[in-house]
């Protein structure tokens, strides 16, 4: 067993939703964990994705790096409130695929087995409350959310207690 199928089964296990402090639910705008179980489940995939993205030796930088693309993109205030302590702000697929790129997102969609619309769509539904619960101070951590290990066992540590 590694330590996907350790987190996949935190999941799995940890059936009940929580309000985080700022009053959404734990995975954004899919309806809470339950939502995010469904998808980790169908996919496992997904998962590993997205402790790429916003693990510190991921390929976009971790989470500074995508703040960055963010900004760039002229969206700062959208990953601002998924960060910040406010109200998540929603984002469309094809925001998502406008601040990544369409190489970083047909190469996440491959991985995935999906099209890049599909991938886009997924993200755009997790991002939000997943960034939000991995910062819970309100404020991106100085040195980043750490390696793909790291991240992972924060994944896991926030799924169990649910």
């Amino acid at each position: 067993m590694g330590l996907l199928d350790s987190v996949l089964g935190a999941v799995m296990n940890g059936q009940g939703g929580q309000q985080s402090q700022n009053g959404t639910n734990a995975a954004g705008g899919l309806g809470g964990l339950g939502g995010l179980i469904g998808l980790v489940a169908s996919n496992p995939q997904l998962l590993q994705a997205i402790t790429g993205m916003l693990s510190n030796d991921g390929a976009q930088g971790g989470l500074g790096g995508l703040v960055a693309k963010f900004q760039q993109a002229g969206l700062g205030d959208v990953i601002g409130s998924w960060v910040g302590s406010g109200q998540n702000q929603a984002i469309s697929g094809e925001q998502l695929s406008n601040v990544l790129g369409s190489d970083a997102l047909a190469g996440l969609a491959g991985k995935l087995g999906v099209s890049p619309d599909d991938a886009a769509g997924q993200l755009s539904s997790i991002l939000p409350g997943l960034i939000d619960q991995l910062t819970p101070q309100g404020q991106a951590p100085e040195g980043g959310l750490g390696n793909a290990g790291d991240l992972m066992g924060m994944l896991g540590g926030l799924l169990q207690n649910r």
